[in-house]
Formats: structure tokens, C-alpha cells, sequence
């Protein structure tokens, strides 16, 4: 994670920079500023149209009482490509403008859906897969105990009718789970 905090600090702004110079050197000052604010506006123009699109798709599906999981990453991209549009640079914005075609989103989704469903994952100190960083516990996997350590008390029904029995004699009418 330090990493990538790392890459976004320093390594993004340096590039950023570097085209800006070369793009300013063959085309000029003003023409590159204008090619940066163009880029902004058509990002808010795509942002609105795609995103007004995305709305009412994932209205649709709640309406027929599904969760619109494609629709809500659909979403979570447009956003990160509308931050990257505004913000001054060519990298990120084209960064931000490949995330408005649908078919980069959906392969991203797959890459995202594979990563989050992988069985098993690297541990970043040893390199080594170690089963107990995966968002699944497997049974049987080594340093995984399946221990479970609580306090019971046994009522029987006996028990339990002799409780539920008020003085004249009725069953009380709360449920099981209020008893």
C-alpha cells in the first residue's frame, strides 16, 4: 500500500509534468492549456451523460429487485474518471477517458472480481500464499484452527414449558426468540 500511496505522490505528478513540458515545447503554451481545459469540459459532459445512463440502468434493476452490482461499479469507475478528467494533466486524463468505454470497465470488473475471489493470496513480506489472508477460511488449511469456543446452557422443553406457563395456566404468546 505504501507503494502505490508512493506512485501517486511523487511518480504521477513527475510524468504529469514531463508531458506538459514536451506537449508545451511542440505545440505551444496556450494551445496546451486549451487542451487541458477542452479536456475537462468533455469529461463533465461524458461524467453527466454516462453517468444519468448508469443511474437509470441501476434504477431498473432495483425496480425488478436485483442489486445492480455491474451498475454500481459502473458507477464507482465514472467517478474515478470524472477526479482524473479534472484533474490538470495528459496522463490522467487519458487515464480517466479510457475508463468511459465499457469495454475497459469490463475487463477491469473481471480483473477486480478475479483478485477478490482468488483463493489464496501473496503474503507481502514472505512471497509466500498463506491461506489465512484469503477472505475465505478453508477448513483443513494449515495454521487455520476451527475452534470455536462458547458457553450453553441446556433447557429442555420440560424446562422451557414450566418458564413459559404463567399463573393461570397459558402459554405466553411472545415468540421463541423473545422467551
Amino acid at each position: 500500500m505504501r507503494v502505490i500511496f508512493l506512485f501517486g505522490i511523487i511518480v504521477i505528478p513527475g510524468v504529469e509534468f514531463a508531458v506538459f513540458v514536451e506537449i508545451g515545447d511542440r505545440i505551444g503554451l496556450w494551445p496546451t492549456l486549451s487542451a487541458v481545459f477542452l479536456t475537462a469540459i468533455a469529461g463533465v459532459a461524458l461524467l453527466r451523460r454516462q453517468g444519468l445512463t448508469t443511474l437509470q440502468r441501476a434504477k431498473e434493476h432495483l425496480e425488478r429487485g436485483r442489486f445492480p452490482v455491474n451498475e454500481v461499479f459502473d458507477g464507482l469507475c465514472l467517478l474515478v474518471a470524472g477526479a482524473l478528467l479534472l484533474i490538470p494533466g495528459f496522463v490522467t486524463d487519458s487515464a480517466g477517458l479510457l475508463l468511459f468505454f465499457p469495454p475497459v470497465r469490463a475487463i477491469l470488473g473481471r480483473i477486480i472480481r478475479r483478485y477478490l475471489t482468488a483463493p489464496e493470496r501473496l503474503d507481502g513480506r514472505t512471497g509466500k500464499t498463506d491461506s489465512r489472508l484469503s477472505g475465505r477460511r478453508r477448513a483443513g488449511a494449515p495454521g487455520v484452527e476451527n475452534i470455536i469456543d462458547g458457553d450453553y446452557q441446556d433447557i429442555t422443553s420440560a424446562d422451557r414449558d414450566k418458564k413459559n406457563k404463567t399463573s393461570s395456566g397459558d402459554t405466553k404468546s411472545f415468540p421463541p426468540f423473545l422467551r
